[in-house]
């Protein structure tokens, strides 16, 4: 008898839909039974002679789902159900439903836009937004309006948001399932756990795996049933699993599930039990598709691994973040896919509503490199549907690098070359490589393209490689299912491979990556340049870390200074081997922060490698002028006193005349290039730059008309009676001139700048201020007597007319012969 699924209701709609709609979006909860029921469905249905293609983001989930189906039907897996994935198929002319993993349809609707004998595309798990369905789907929607109208595409998820890609899908009908096959009750924590203290991963266990293991006993306690753990990855269940060992009941069988494990282990994990109960401890690989056998318990760690990219850095890096509250939804259906379950949350009810919605799609921050080559392949991707358009920096950045490996022209238009890599099942740069090296290079792009084989080993691939073709007993733990792997990928990568070269496995990993060839830099730290301008490092204890030049083949992603997980020696005679059409020499001049001052090389270079650097005697003044503008930003802007009381008449005056420039500090600096560079010659230095006049400069900025302006309005002098100039400072709320008193006898009115009073500052004949007035009128009748008794006593050989408005100005002292007064 067929077990009645939640989906099932629906099914007839979802026929209908598609029929008179050739497009619609089915949400269905966890266990509603969308995988295995709709393309049964839509096979009874008749729709033509075509395949049925169901996409599925793993191939673990592929190929179950393709049991399931298969045994719905009472047949093997290749008759009329059938998979494909890369390396592996199980299909027959027969087949009907054909399950994929996400890119083989990419691979087809390049190689056979019409999709021929294909009448249905069935999305599932879209919720998961990975970058080959989200291109996919693009594509397919561009080949069913101009070429397959008659192209049905559904698009299932269980917890997506659905109106979005209804809208993208020309409004496309949605249909939604209620309900899960059977209730599952949640269970929050009473209070947080702890936040691990930073450095915690160094340590063999930390709050968070405690706090799981702990869980995960306490529901063994409470419940009945097979136990899902979701942890983010391979190190947190292998930790969790260590420290369950030993602490639950005898028949509690512990079974790890990640993507890395061989095909058999993911089978046995998914598999029932004969007796007991088990608990799988797994990554997010088990919130698809994929029904996991007699599971009754979900423990939801509350984590999420995701990659990001940084298209400054030019690298992805793996993060650790909260799930969201879709991911949550997911998890927890998996409890009650064959029987009602429990779902605990490592999280307080308090907690939850601080989680984002959805996570984030793939498009948004992975490595665009492989679709930036697929859109060139396309053609075009102008008018494509994508549900998150890729960001432009990101995409802007893996075409840069496609034009590095020749995959790309300099209009972004795809070469030979790129369409044979577009044609390989790995990424761009390994595929480069492959192509460029020839077969022997194979080995090392299998391995470059799946996790390290060695857990524990230093950072030298050269390990790796000896593991791939000997019994390895170096440094590590050597996982044999990965190696077994990376083998068979070599493999058919062998089968592609271009023309054999004579290239060293340095020189191979060089031609992958061309912005990752590292120089050491000075210092006893073992911290190296990159050639693409970025900052890595060794641990200290690594033995690569001496090397002076090395290929960084995997970072940790750190934008400011990563860390090198793996890399190969590389001699200079290899690099110039195989980049040496790259390595060039420059004539550097430049400001030097830390030698405070213009510096001027020959260097020869890599990128941002210097491999060798020399002094350059012949650099052009201008160039130095120009170099010097950059030390002028760092140390500032440094005004001699004329030159400042020549900006301040200048400010003075800005508003009576808007034609004259502004001399303010920013727009100075902001404008050095037209001011200042034409009057820096032979100024190199910060003691250059400390003894320079830019009052010259300054006035540069003024016509001669505004020169006349500023000359008429706010004169630099006063010329006092005896005929001398005195600058006048105009800084302060007044004008202001300091001259000797005894200067401006005879002076019956007091000096004006336009209608402006001029401050004098009245000095004694030691040049010691004896009064400050604006009214030289006033002080002659007023203070001038008290000045003049104290004066006399002072300096009784200067002249002190008691009417000094009558008196001849000087400086002089009086004459020897003349009767004092």
């Amino acid at each position: 008898m067929v077990q009645t699924l939640p989906i099932d209701p629906i099914l007839p709609d979802v026929v209908a839909a598609l029929r008179q709609h050739g497009r619609a979006v089915l949400q269905a909860p966890p266990g509603a039974g969308k995988t295995t029921r709709v393309p049964l469905a839509l096979l009874d249905a008749d729709f033509g002679t075509g395949r049925i293609l169901m996409l599925e983001p793993r191939r673990l989930a592929a190929r179950a789902a393709a049991e399931r189906l298969a045994q719905q039907l009472g047949e093997p897996v290749g008759d009329r159900v059938g998979y494909r994935m890369r390396g592996e198929s199980k299909t027959s002319a027969k087949t009907r439903i054909e399950v994929v993993t996400e890119g083989i349809l990419t691979r087809m609707i390049q190689s056979d836009p019409e999709l021929t004998g294909v009448d249905v595309l069935i999305f599932d798990e879209f919720h998961e937004r990975s970058l080959n369905a989200d291109l996919g789907l693009a594509l397919a929607w561009e080949v069913r309006g101009a070429l397959r109208d008659d192209l049905s595409i559904l698009v299932m998820s269980a917890t997506l948001d659905a109106a979005p890609v209804a809208a993208m899908l020309d409004d496309a009908p949605i249909l939604t399932s209620q309900g899960r096959a059977y209730p599952v009750e949640i269970r929050h924590l009473d209070s947080p756990i702890r936040t691990p203290q930073r450095g915690a991963g160094r340590r063999p266990f930390n709050a968070f795996e405690t706090s799981v293991a702990d869980l995960v006993r306490r529901a063994v306690g409470e419940t009945q049933g097979g136990v899902l753990v979701f942890l983010p990855g391979e190190g947190e269940i292998r930790r969790v699993e260590a420290l369950l060992a030993g602490t639950l009941p005898a028949d509690v069988d512990i079974r790890p599930l990640y993507g890395a494990l061989p095909f058999a282990a993911q089978r046995s994990a998914i598999a029932p039990v004969t007796s007991g109960r088990k608990v799988v401890l797994s990554t997010s690989i088990a919130e698809t598709s994929l029904t996991i056998e007699d599971i009754r318990v979900v423990i939801d760690g509350g984590r999420a691994r995701r990659a990001r990219f940084d298209p400054g850095s030019g690298m992805s890096r793996l993060v650790t973040e909260k799930v969201t509250r879709a991911e949550a939804t997911q998890r927890a259906g998996r409890a009650g896919r064959v029987a009602a379950g429990t779902t605990y949350r490592l999280w307080t009810k308090g907690e939850e509503g601080a989680l984002y919605a959805f996570p984030p799609a793939e498009i948004e921050a992975a490595d665009l490199t492989g679709l930036a080559l697929e859109l060139a392949l396309w053609g075009s991707d102008e008018g494509l549907a994508f549900l998150t358009p890729p960001p432009t920096g990101t995409l802007a950045e893996a075409r840069a690098l496609l034009r590095d490996l020749g995959a790309l022209d300099d209009l972004n238009r795809i070469t030979a070359h790129g369409r044979k890599l577009a044609a390989l099942p790995t990424h761009p740069r390994l595929g480069h490589m492959v192509l460029t090296a020839g077969a022997d290079a194979s080995d090392l792009a299998a391995l470059l393209a799946d996790r390290d084989p060695l857990r524990g080993a230093p950072s030298d691939l050269q390990l790796r490689l000896k593991a791939l073709k000997t019994h390895y007993s170096g440094p590590g733990e050597a996982n044999k299912g990965a190696i077994s792997r990376i083998k068979q990928d070599a493999k058919r990568l062998r089968k592609m491979a271009g023309p054999a070269q004579e290239y060293t496995p340095a020189q191979m990993a060089a031609l992958a990556y061309p912005d990752r060839i590292g120089l050491r830099r000075n210092g006893d730290e073992p911290r190296y340049v990159l050639s693409g301008g970025k900052g890595a490092y060794f641990a200290p204890t690594d033995p690569l870390a001496g090397q002076r030049l090395v290929v960084a083949c995997d970072l940790d992603g750190d934008a400011r200074e990563a860390k090198i997980r793996l890399a190969l020696p590389l001699s200079e005679a290899e690099l110039r081997g195989v980049h040496g059409e790259l390595i060039a020499w420059r004539d550097v001049c430049e400001w030097s922060r830390r030698d405070r001052r213009v510096v001027t090389r020959r260097q020869e270079c890599l990128g941002a490698l210097v491999l060798d650097d020399r002094s350059w005697k012949d650099a052009d003044d201008a160039d130095i002028a120009r170099a010097m503008l950059t030390g002028i930003r760092e140390l500032g802007l440094r005004l001699s006193p004329a030159a400042l009381r020549f900006r301040a008449r200048v400010d003075l005056i800005r508003d009576a005349h808007p034609d004259l420039p502004d001399m303010s500090d920013d727009a100075l600096l902001q404008g050095l290039e037209h001011w200042l560079l034409p009057h820096l010659s032979g100024v190199r230095d910060v003691d250059g730059w400390k003894r320079f006049d830019a009052l010259d400069a300054l006035r540069g900025m003024l016509d001669w008309t505004q020169m006349q302006a500023v000359d008429k309005a706010a004169p630099a002098h006063f010329t006092t009676p005896l005929g001398r100039k005195v600058p006048i400072d105009y800084s302060g709320d007044f004008p202001t001139a300091e001259l000797r008193l005894q200067e401006l006898f005879g002076q019956s009115t007091h000096p004006m700048i336009g209608t402006t009073p001029l401050r004098l500052t009245l000095l004694s004949p030691g040049r010691k201020p004896v009064q400050v007035t604006m009214d030289l009128p006033g002080f002659w009748a007023s203070s001038y007597a008290d000045v003049r008794k104290d004066m006399r006593g002072q300096y009784p050989k200067h002249p002190w007319p008691e009417n000094p408005t009558e008196a001849a100005p000087t400086l002089r002292a009086k004459p020897r012969n003349k009767p004092r007064e």
